[in-house]
Order: C-alpha cells, then sequence, then structure tokens
C-alpha cells in the first residue's frame, strides 16, 4: 500500500519542467477539444474530406499508430519468451506505449465518425456488430483486445514489481502467447481495411500487410528508442545500453524489409505499365498538374534510406547523436508513407477520373495534435505512476542508479 501511496504521489510531484510539460499538452487538448466541439456542429465539412477522398488526416495517423501500437510485440517477445534480462527490465515501458497508441488509435476513429453518438451500433448486443462480415467489427475487437492484453500485462507488472518479486510467468504465458499473434493481427486487420476495396487499386494488393508490419516493427521502436532514452535522462531508471543496442539492431532488420517491399511494389506498379500505377505515378511524380505530395513522397523515401545506412552500419547505430538522428528519420518518414502517402494515393483519381487533391484543414491539423497531446499525456502520466514502483522492484536486483 505504500508502494501505491508513493507512485499515486510522483504523479503529481515534480520539478518545473515536469510541471511546463503537463501545462503545455493540456494547452493543446483544450485546443483539440475546443476544434473538435465545432466540427461536431457543423459536422465533416469543416474538414477537406470530401465525396472524393473521404478519408483523410485523422484515418493517416490511425494507421501510423496502429503500427506503433504492434511494435510493442518486437519487446514482448525477447523479453518473455527468451528472458533477454536487459530488454525484460524495459518491456513494461513499451507496453505503456502500445496502451497509449490504441487509445489514441480509438480516437481517432472517434473524430473520424460524421455521427460520433452513433458509435452503438458497432457494440455487441446492444449494437449489430455484423461480425464476421464486417471487416470494421474485426477491428474493433483486435483494438480493444489488445488493449485490455496491455493493461492486464502491465498491471501484473507494477503488481508483482511493488511486491518486490518477479515474474510468475506460468501465470501471465498464455496472455504473452496471445499478445503476439494479436500484435500482428491488428495491423493485418487495418491493412484488409483497406485491402478489401477492390474499386481502389493502390490499396488492393496482397503486399499490403506486410508493407504494414515492416514499416510498424522500425517506426515503433525507433519512437520506443528516443522514449527510453529520455526516462534514463530524467529519471533514476537505468536502462542497460544491451537493450538499446539490441532494439537498434532490430530496426536495421526491418528497415531494410519495409524499403524492399516498397521497391517491389513501385518496380510492378511502373514496369508493367498499367492504369493502376496512377496513384503512384501521382506521389512520385504528380499526375495531370496536381503534385502536391510529391516533394513529401521523395521526403519520406530520403528519409528512410538515410536512416537505413545509419542504423545498418554499426558505428553510427551506437553514436546516441547519429542513433537519435537515424530514429528521429525513421519516425518522420515512415509517417509520411503509411499516412498521407497512403491514404490519400488511394483516391487518386477517384472512380469517375477526377483528381481531388486533398489537404487538411486547420481544424483536422489542431484535433489531431490534441489527440497525440492525450496520448503523451497519459504516457507520461503512466511512467510517472511506474517510476517509485519499478524503482523500488529494481533495488533489490541492484539496478538503480545512485
Amino acid at each position: 500500500m505504500k508502494v501505491l501511496f508513493a507512485a499515486i504521489g510522483n504523479v503529481v510531484k515534480g520539478d518545473a519542467r515536469y510541471y511546463a510539460w503537463l501545462a503545455f499538452l493540456s494547452a493543446l487538448i483544450v485546443a483539440g477539444l475546443g476544434a473538435y466541439m465545432q466540427q461536431f456542429d457543423k459536422g465533416l465539412i469543416v474538414t477537406a474530406m470530401r465525396d472524393q477522398v473521404s478519408w483523410g488526416f485523422y484515418i493517416a495517423n490511425f494507421t501510423f499508430l496502429v503500427g506503433v501500437a504492434a511494435a510493442a510485440v518486437l519487446l514482448v517477445i525477447p523479453a518473455y519468451l527468451y528472458n533477454f534480462k536487459p530488454i525484460k527490465e524495459i518491456v513494461l515501458f513499451g507496453e505503456m506505449l502500445a496502451i497509449s497508441a490504441v487509445t489514441m488509435c480509438i480516437l481517432f476513429i472517434m473524430v473520424d465518425l460524421g455521427q460520433p453518438l452513433k458509435v452503438w451500433h458497432l457494440l455487441p448486443v446492444i449494437g449489430k456488430m455484423n461480425f464476421p462480415a464486417s471487416i470494421l467489427a474485426w477491428d474493433v475487437i483486435v483494438l480493444n483486445g489488445y488493449l485490455a492484453i496491455n493493461v492486464l500485462l502491465v498491471l501484473y507488472a507494477l503488481y508483482r514489481l511493488s511486491v518486490g518479486k518477479e515474474y510468475n510467468l506460468a501465470l501471465i504465458f498464455p496472455l504473452i502467447l496471445l499478445s503476439i499473434p494479436w500484435a500482428v493481427s491488428i495491423h493485418t486487420v487495418t491493412a484488409f481495411l483497406y485491402n478489401g476495396l477492390s474499386a481502389r487499386p493502390f490499396w488492393n494488393a496482397s503486399i499490403l500487410a506486410p508493407r504494414f508490419l515492416a514499416s510498424a516493427f522500425c517506426s515503433g521502436p525507433a519512437l520506443m528508442l528516443i522514449l527510453l532514452q529520455l526516462i534514463r535522462r530524467f529519471s533514476k531508471i537505468e536502462i542497460d545500453q544491451k537493450a538499446i543496442s539490441k532494439i537498434a539492431e532490430l530496426i536495421a532488420y526491418t528497415i531494410g524489409i519495409n524499403l524492399f517491399l516498397l521497391g517491389a511494389e513501385v518496380f510492378k506498379e511502373f514496369y508493367s505499365g498499367s492504369i493502376h500505377k496512377a496513384p503512384l505515378e501521382y506521389m512520385f511524380f504528380g499526375l495531370h498538374g496536381n503534385s502536391r505530395l510529391v516533394p513529401w513522397t521523395w521526403m519520406a523515401l530520403l528519409f528512410n534510406l538515410t536512416a537505413f545506412i545509419i542504423f545498418l552500419i554499426p558505428k553510427t547505430r551506437e553514436n546516441f547523436l547519429t542513433l537519435n538522428i537515424g530514429a528521429a528519420l525513421i519516425i518522420a518518414g515512415v509517417y509520411i508513407e503509411k499516412g498521407m502517402g497512403l491514404v490519400v494515393p488511394g483516391f487518386i483519381p477517384d472512380t469517375l477520373g477526377e483528381i481531388y487533391e486533398y489537404w487538411p484543414t486547420m481544424q483536422e491539423v489542431i484535433i489531431t495534435v490534441g489527440i497525440w497531446a492525450f496520448g503523451a499525456l497519459l504516457y507520461t502520466l503512466m511512467v510517472k505512476f511506474a517510476l517509485p514502483i519499478y524503482a523500488g522492484g529494481l533495488i533489490g536486483a541492484g539496478r538503480q542508479r545512485s
């Protein structure tokens, strides 16, 4: 009980930087909430989405964040299945990131709905989910199921640490085994949401799900790398350098696979020369004078290639400056590639051959920033709550810095 009170007290304790960070995030959340209330009042007409482009910035962020959530499995496997101690000591922070990411995913879906009050139609028993025919119903199940799995794992880990004991692996092993295919499923089902639309040839490719997973397993761990270093910098928790190195090594493999799959898709479309290459042509070179995404597409490709070189070379991968530059480049590159670079080209040209160049309005940007701020606040508070429990659990193992 003392540990619990210490953890709760730690959430409201901090220096000026901590309070400034909370105030900053709270201000962004309030701004986002205000922008959403205007959208709720006037409808989606305040966004740039139209009949030609019915998915936009919200779905782009949703798709990226599903990958961030799924990437927690890259810590779960070496931590629990292979008992790799350096990562086992930090897997908790990866699971917290998954909780924050899934929460933001749900919020992005909510703000993308034109009639959010009718979401009850998707709920079991009181609504009609149309399961298993509806892919959206599958998405509701896998996202909420993955959220529940990670919440249970985090609560169990914190409880065991609070009493100074190791995990009882036999107790949670079934849940761990379930979490691995479930992590893969949340991004696979997301890919299938795009994949099943036969009228959109840009998404109607069997390679889409593997591409989603490859990009997830490099962008998610890249974000973890930065967060782990911040936790080490601003707390008394010492994170083993072996854990950082192992995550960086995994990123080197996954970013390479991601680039290979992208190259395979580009080759197939351009070499075949079919009419279905129009979305990729719009992305890379522009189409009929419309080229808003062209600089962003090349920027994302440059970012990913540069990051691949950084992570491929052990010397630059082990240098903190270049490591962090590479991680930031991967996050930015995959965010563009899987965000606007995935959603918008799928609608260009539309089924009537028309081109509508979507670009998010300020309303959409403010709401999006507000949701990201909420996710950052949630993660901050969870980490702040866990630190005293985590440090207490590590004292016995001699892993806390003086």
